[in-house]
């Protein structure tokens, strides 16, 4: 794995009018079409073991351009539309 690049890690929670599996298949989609984008080496949602509605986004970039491209994505616009997760804190790191 290239270990450089543009780093996010983003802890969501799944909003209470979905169950966790529905909200889960829903992040799990959306990492699929990430994965897809220019630029996009990894995107990954993790399941906290302890707090089921918790998961951890986890995604590589090979810049902070190609970070920024992803928000003009319209999975991505779809994706906050909806309202799956709440975004509860992101950390950004470049290497």
């Amino acid at each position: 794995m290239n270990n450089t690049g543009h780093f996010i890690t983003a802890k969501v929670l799944v909003n209470s009018q979905w169950s966790v599996e529905e909200g889960k298949q829903a992040l799990e989609t959306y990492c699929q079409k990430v994965r897809q984008e220019p630029g996009c080496n990894q995107a990954l949602a993790l399941q906290d073991n302890i707090q089921p509605r918790c998961f951890i986004l986890w995604e590589h970039y090979e810049s902070q351009a190609a970070h920024q491209q992803h928000f003009t994505q319209p999975h991505t616009h779809a994706f906050i539309k909806a309202g799956w997760v709440s975004l509860v804190e992101v950390v950004e790191t470049t290497r």
